[in-house]
């Protein structure tokens, strides 16, 4: 039985667990690294509040692996691709987006998580909301350049870029019949390479 510290995930409610307490990334990194937060306990870290993440059904699951496949496919040398692991954003913010393109190479982070990446990408069923609101706007606060939703009910690519003052001055949304353009690599993708028929 979890202890009374380990948060309970429900459903796919993005309800913060941490009842209107700010954490900082040093005492979020402090409950992990001390068993308070454990690998079954599927929770972030956004805008200093701890919310769930919700279960990956089978789609998800492999529209992200997707997603990782073709990014890696085009990454350059100088970058890599990684997949549900944390990003570290400012003092109060340690997302882990399903997908994300860092600059550097693996052992660049071995002592710290990146906090900085080309791409972040988000496939989204049940999170969609959150992922057009609250992580758009925090992606866009630290200057992630580009941001994009895999939005399955829909079948398409949401593309952000551009942020500015907080947000993504720029979006446009790619349909399953048309091609994504890679932006830290001069390449084309298909979005039949990412969304199922």
């Amino acid at each position: 039985m979890p202890s009374p510290a380990s948060p309970q995930i429900q459903g796919s409610d993005r309800t913060p667990l941490s009842h209107g307490y700010r954490f900082s990334r040093a005492q979020y990194e402090r409950m992990v690294e001390t068993g308070v937060l454990g690998p079954s306990d599927r929770v972030e870290l956004i805008d200093g509040q701890i919310v769930p993440m919700g279960p990956q059904n089978s789609r998800h699951t492999i529209t992200v692996e997707r997603v990782r496949r073709v990014l890696d496919s085009c990454c350059p040398s100088e970058a890599y691709v990684r997949t549900q692991y944390p990003l570290a954003l400012g003092d109060g913010s340690e997302p882990e987006p399903d997908v994300a393109v860092v600059p550097g190479t693996l052992d660049d982070h071995l002592d710290a998580h990146p906090s900085e990446a080309l791409l972040v990408v988000e496939v989204a069923d049940t999170s969609l909301a959150f992922d057009q609101d609250t992580k758009r706007r925090l992606y866009a606060q630290h200057g992630i350049p580009a941001y994009w939703i895999v939005n399955l009910p829909s079948g398409c690519v949401e593309v952000y870029t551009h942020p500015s003052d907080g947000d993504y001055t720029a979006k446009h949304t790619v349909s399953r019949n048309e091609r994504l353009s890679v932006p830290f690599a001069d390449a084309v993708i298909a979005c039949t390479d990412i969304l199922s028929a």
